[in-house]
C-alpha cells in the first residue's frame, strides 16, 4: 500500500470561505475503511480541508493518519463529541461508526459556523441480515444510520439500494479507491520464506471470523491433498477462529499455514499462484482489488459487491460449496494459460475503478455541496 501524500495544490478556499473542517470516523480498524480514510485524508489534507481522523489507537498505528496531514483522536465518547462539535462536516464510515458519529452530534455541541453539522456515511459493506433478534436489532441500526445522514455513499450499487430501502433521504454510488501497492521486492524470496519454491502458492487475506468462510476453504485444502505437488495454502490474518482453524489443520494434516496478522499482505499476493476470497459476504473486497491489480488469478465466491467490482477478470464460486471452490483453484493452478488471460483481464479491469483522485474529488464535492444548502 502505498503511503507516500499526493502532491495537489490546495486551491484557494471559494468567496473568501475558511478551510472547510472534515471530520472522518472509523468504527473499526478493518483494513478495507482503514485504507480508503487513509487515502481520502491525504487528498483532503493536500487540496486544503483540515482533516480530523477519531478512529482506534491501533489504526492510527498502522495507517499513520497524521503522516496523511490529519489531526487525529482516539475515538472515545467524549472525544469523538468534541470534534463533531468544530466540524463543518462529519463522514463516518460504516454503520457502526455512523451510529456513534450521529449521537455524537445529537448530544454534543454539533453546530459549525452557525449550522447543523451535516452527517455523510460511507457504507461499506453489510452482512446478509442474522435472523430474530439480532436481524431486527441490525435493520434499526441501519435505518437509524440512514435517516440521520445528510448524504449515504454506497461502495457498491446493492449498499445504495439498501440504504434507500432504509429510509435514506439521498444515496449515491461512490466506489471506495484504495491506494495500489508500491514496487514489491523479489517475489521468490517471498516463496522461499513461505516453503514453496516448488510447490503452488495460495493466499487468503482476511480476519479469521465465520464470515470469511475459512472453515469451507480448509474443506476445499482436504481435496488439494492428491495434487502433485501438493499446493501451499496461507492465511494472513488473526481472529477468534485461530484456535479451531489450528485444530483441523493439525488433525487433518492440511497443507496450510496460519500467518497471523501481517503488514505485508500484498508482497505475499504478488508471489502467490491463486488468490481466494471464500467470505459468505463482502463489500469492496480489499483483497480482491490487491489480487486484480497485481495480476493474480482470483477464485472468490458470488456474494454482495465482488461480481459488481470484478466483472469478468476473476473465477466465481457460490458461497459454501468447498467442492466448487476446490475444482476451480486446482483448474487454475493446472493452466497456466487461464492464470494469464485472468492477469491481463484482472490488470484491465482495475482500470476501470474510479482512482484515488477521481474519490477524493467527488467526496470533497459532497461537501462543497452539504455546505451550500441552507442552514438548518
Amino acid at each position: 500500500m502505498s503511503s507516500s501524500p499526493a502532491s495537489f495544490p490546495a486551491p484557494a478556499q471559494p468567496y473568501g470561505r475558511p478551510p472547510l473542517r472534515a471530520v472522518q470516523v472509523l468504527g473499526g480498524a478493518g483494513a478495507g475503511s482503514s485504507a480508503h480514510v487513509r487515502s481520502l485524508t491525504t487528498g483532503l489534507a493536500a487540496r486544503g480541508v483540515r482533516v480530523t481522523v477519531c478512529a482506534p489507537v491501533a489504526a492510527e498505528g498502522e495507517y499513520d493518519f497524521t503522516g496523511a496531514g490529519a489531526e487525529f483522536t482516539p475515538d472515545a465518547a467524549s472525544a469523538l463529541r468534541a470534534a463533531c462539535a468544530g466540524a463543518d462536516v462529519v463522514h463516518a464510515h460504516g454503520i457502526r461508526a455512523g451510529m456513534r458519529a450521529a449521537l455524537a452530534l445529537r448530544h454534543g455541541l454539533g453546530r459549525g459556523r452557525g449550522r447543523t453539522v451535516p452527517l455523510v456515511v460511507t457504507w461499506h459493506g453489510s452482512a446478509p441480515e442474522p435472523a430474530g433478534p439480532l436481524g431486527r436489532l441490525s435493520r434499526l441500526l441501519e435505518r437509524h444510520v440512514a435517516r440521520a445522514a445528510a448524504v449515504v455513499l454506497g461502495s457498491s450499487s446493492d449498499q445504495v439500494d439498501l440504504a434507500r430501502r432504509r429510509g435514506a433521504r439521498d444515496a449515491r454510488l461512490a466506489a471506495v479507491a484504495v491506494p495500489a501497492a508500491a514496487a514489491l521486492p523479489d517475489t521468490g524470496k517471498t516463496r522461499a520464506e513461505l516453503g514453496a519454491v516448488e510447490r503452488p502458492l495460495i493466499i487468503a487475506v482476511g480476519s479469521l471470523v465465520a464470515r470469511r468462510g475459512y472453515s469451507v476453504l480448509l474443506d476445499a485444502a482436504r481435496a488439494w491433498r492428491v495434487m502433485e505437488p501438493l499446493p501451499l495454502l496461507v492465511i494472513a490474518g488473526e481472529g477468534p477462529l485461530r484456535p479451531e482453524l489450528t485444530r483441523r489443520i493439525e488433525e487433518e494434516g492440511l497443507p496450510v499455514r496460519l500467518l497471523g496478522r501481517r503488514r505485508d499482505a500484498d508482497r505475499l499476493l504478488a508471489a502467490a499462484d491463486v488468490a481466494v476470497l471464500p467470505s459468505r459476504w463482502e463489500g469492496r473486497s480489499l483483497l480482491a482489488q490487491e489480487a486484480l491489480r497485481a495480476g493474480v488469478a482470483l477464485v472468490a465466491t458470488e456474494v454482495g459487491a465482488v461480481p459488481e467490482l470484478v466483472g469478468d477478470a476473476a473465477v466465481l464460486v457460490p458461497y459454501g460449496d468447498s467442492g466448487a471452490l476446490a475444482g476451480a483453484v486446482a483448474a487454475l493452478l493446472d493452466d497456466p494459460d487461464r492464470r494469464a488471460a485472468l492477469a491481463v483481464a484482472g490488470r484491465a479491469q482495475a482500470a476501470t475503478w474510479p482512482s484515488e483522485d477521481d474519490t477524493v474529488a467527488q467526496v470533497l464535492a459532497v461537501y462543497d455541496e452539504l455546505m451550500d444548502r441552507p442552514i438548518s
